[in-house]
């Protein structure tokens, strides 16, 4: 298949040979140069022209900036080649990283290392660069450490020295030798030996400043986790986070499961689907927006106790909170009610804060976090304490439990909001009470949610998968966990009568919109009707888990590829007028 870039630029290439000679491969040119420079007419116009060949009117051969450092790095290459140097070897037997000899080491002096002379094979990739006539120094990052190489001509020979000095910040080598401290102290490795792995044609980001473009560091992570110590740490910081949520969960007889990704029904939460298509069966599916439902499946099954760690897909907006693509961890467990999860909630949350940041108070923000004390608050009792001062008279628990009190209470707000300039509560005579009151709940009460939080007693017609309260059926048993105003959890005591399920599931078909299912479930509800335990179930957003862990304000920084609108290069904007065509870019979108 011929690639697209080629033919672009060729467009707009200044004229040259023909084509024929023009397309000649990455590899065979640089061979053919190798050869062109190791050979005794390498100098004068016979040179040049062989050079044009491969290169037509010096454009680099991969479409990447700075165009000017890549055909730089890519002359030194083929220079290195000529000289009988493998350029892309294929492997590297290392005895130790960076990272393993700097933490190893670090009490070590150096008349003891001196007289031990600790043989070493390390390698990583060069951030630091010092040539002094026939000697230099380097500094290796690898394992998020770095280490300093020591290069001598009398020690490492002519050729690989020259090799040395043909070496660019960003290429990745491998030494042989032993340790020793400089005279500042500094450990660093006596190279007996250098090789090259792979030569970095492009370069890395600018020293002092970092890679510090925030839509370049979501792009290109690879060039923000290599700059960028904190984007590394926060990304090791979430792994922990998993295996900690594993441990916890398996120590407390748990199975860790896998469930569909593709599902013929898109249910499980109320949320707009991505659609796929499976050719062979002709069989339009859906991204999981959510596990739930296959989850209680095997609750029905006999497991009483479940977790996923799985991945959610939501066609929805992008926020620095939202991303299309998310990570949710979701349990649960048979013969138990939503206060057995409040309580594991609380202790789980405790749990990782002391063991991924060692304190159950973490810092995000100006605020401190404390994961060791949870308040809980049920949504009635939330929107009283926290209506604003100036809208009174506040609501009561009793107003909003009355039939038409929630809907009271928001138009209220609304005469306040307007009042005050801004937009009203909309489509208020179209919702029902419990509705009113989730509304309400969101504006008023979930930004000011800053400690952990548990909220409980959500309004049943906003909740079609939860169990009703005995004493109160406009009620369930349902909590959210919310913090630093973020709703980072959601649990129900869960439904288990298959005919209510079935009338709350027509229910909420028939109420139409993009983001409710489009038909019942009914293998959901033939598992229910062959009886499901009393169980209790949750689910966490690890994403936002790891923002407050991290102290990361949005959910990017969390994500290592975070979906992006496709990038646009200035090249094709010339060449193909694209940019005027591209609807302008909604700044929200892009946090």
């Amino acid at each position: 298949m011929r690639e697209r870039w080629p033919a672009r630029l060729s467009r707009v290439a200044p004229k040259g040979p023909p084509l024929s000679l023009r397309i000649i491969s990455h590899v065979t040119s640089r061979v053919f140069l190798a050869r062109c420079m190791a050979s005794r007419y390498t100098s004068g116009r016979l040179w040049r022209s062989r050079f044009e060949l491969a290169f037509p009117g010096d454009k680099p051969l991969l479409p990447f900036e700075p165009a000017d450092q890549y055909l730089q790095r890519q002359k030194k290459l083929a220079e290195i080649e000529a000289r009988g140097h493998e350029v892309y070897p294929h492997k590297f037997d290392w005895t130790a990283t960076p990272a393993e000899l700097v933490e190893k080491y670090a009490s070590t002096d150096g008349p003891t290392l001196e007289a031990a002379k600790p043989p070493v094979r390390v390698a990583g990739r060069i951030v630091a660069l010092r040539l002094h006539g026939k000697a230099g120094f380097a500094h290796l990052s690898g394992s998020g450490q770095r280490l300093q190489i020591y290069v001598k001509l009398d020690i490492v020979g002519q050729k690989t020295f020259e090799l040395f000095q043909f070496m660019d910040l960003g290429d990745l080598i491998g030494v042989s030798g032993h340790l020793f401290r400089t005279r500042t102290g500094e450990l660093t490795v006596w190279v007996a030996e250098l090789t090259l792995l792979s030569k970095a044609l492009l370069p890395l980001p600018e020293k002092w400043h970092g890679l510090s473009d925030v839509e370049i560091r979501y792009r290109q992570r690879y060039l923000d986790l290599i700059s960028n110590d904190r984007a590394r740490g926060i990304f090791l910081r979430r792994a922990q986070i998993t295996r900690e949520l594993r441990r916890f969960f398996d120590a407390r007889g748990y199975i860790e499961v896998e469930t569909p990704m593709m599902q013929p029904i898109a249910g499980g939460a109320a949320a707009r689907p991505f659609i796929t298509h499976h050719n062979t069966l002709d069989l339009d599916l859906y991204l999981r927006i959510a596990p739930e439902l296959y989850l209680k499946r095997l609750i029905v099954g006999g497991l009483d106790r479940v977790y996923e760690i799985n991945r959610n897909f939501r066609n929805e907006g992008i926020s620095t909170s939202h991303n299309p693509e998310f990570t949710m961890l979701e349990f649960y467990q048979a013969y138990s009610d939503y206060h057995d999860l409040m309580a594991l909630t609380e202790e789980l949350f405790a749990h990782l804060a002391r063991e991924v940041t060692g304190s159950t108070v973490v810092r995000f923000g100006e605020h401190e976090i404390d994961f060791g004390n949870f308040q809980r608050l049920s949504m009635r009792e939330a929107i009283c304490r926290y209506w604003p001062e100036n809208a009174a008279p506040a609501p009561t628990i009793a107003e909003l439990a009355a039939p038409g009190g929630p809907r009271a209470s928001a138009e209220r707000y609304s005469a306040w909001s307007q009042a005050q300039g801004r937009e009203p509560l909309l489509g208020l005579s179209s919702q029902r009470d419990g509705e009113i009151t989730g509304l309400l709940f969101e504006i008023v009460a979930e930004p000011r949610l800053i400690q952990p939080t548990i909220l409980y007693d959500f309004p049943t017609d906003i909740s079609p998968l939860s169990k009703c309260r005995a004493d109160d059926p406009s009620l369930v048993e349902r909590f959210e966990i919310f913090v630093a105003g973020m709703e980072l959890g959601n649990a129900f005591s869960e439904l288990n009568d298959a005919e209510e399920q079935l009338r709350r599931f027509r229910q909420q078909v028939e109420s139409g919109g993009e983001e409710v299912p489009r038909e019942v479930d009914m293998d959901f509800v033939r598992a229910l009707a062959h009886g499901m335990p009393p169980t209790a179930g949750e689910g966490i957003g690890i994403d936002r888990l790891t923002m407050l862990l991290t102290d990361s304000h949005s959910i990017r920084e969390v994500i290592l590829f975070p979906l992006l609108r496709p990038e646009v290069s200035s090249e094709a904007e010339a060449v193909e007028g694209t940019s005027s065509d591209l609807p302008p870019q909604n700044p929200g979108a892009e946090k």
